[in-house]
């Protein structure tokens, strides 16, 4: 079977080298050791020595050569529009108050995983909200490398 045993970033490989992709959930992207099946339906081991955070254009190196690389899936997400930069900022504290992931997309909107009763809180505070089916790559966080949810908790003492 192949394996995975290292990841190259995106934008830090060259496409003459892929073999194949993998299409894969944010929390499916969160990964440390497990079999997997490429998109053309190959199995494959990833084992990497720690769990990490795949990225959408990440690549996997294979141990014998070539790259699989990592695609977003598209989910349930909601996309949040704020009429200014302020009410932008504002309604991403509050749903970072929540440690929810968030992602900050190109036009300056806000994405995160479908859930009805953030959507009923940000459309309170002034949004318009879009429910679709859309990659979701959020925001590391300032501890990345701990997981999906930031890395840290709140036991400081």
């Amino acid at each position: 079977m192949r394996r995975a045993t290292s990841i190259l970033a995106a934008d830090h490989w060259a496409n003459d080298e892929v073999m194949s992709t993998v299409t894969l959930s944010f929390a499916d992207r969160f990964r440390r050791r497990i079999k997997m099946t490429d998109d053309e339906g190959t199995d494959f081991l990833l084992d990497l020595a720690d769990a990490v955070q795949l990225g959408e254009g990440d690549a996997l190196l294979l141990e014998e050569g070539g790259l699989i690389a990592v695609r977003a899936a598209d989910e349930d997400v909601l996309d949040i529009q704020c009429e200014s930069k302020v009410d932008t900022a504002r309604i991403a504290w509050h749903i970072g108050n929540r440690h929810t992931p968030i992602q900050v997309l190109e036009e300056g909107s806000l994405r995160i995983t479908y859930d009805h009763v953030l959507q009923h809180l940000v459309e309170g505070l002034g949004a318009k909200t879009v429910r679709k089916h859309a990659a979701f790559s959020p925001e590391p966080g300032a501890y990345a490398g701990g997981g999906p949810h930031g890395g840290h908790d709140h036991d400081h003492g």
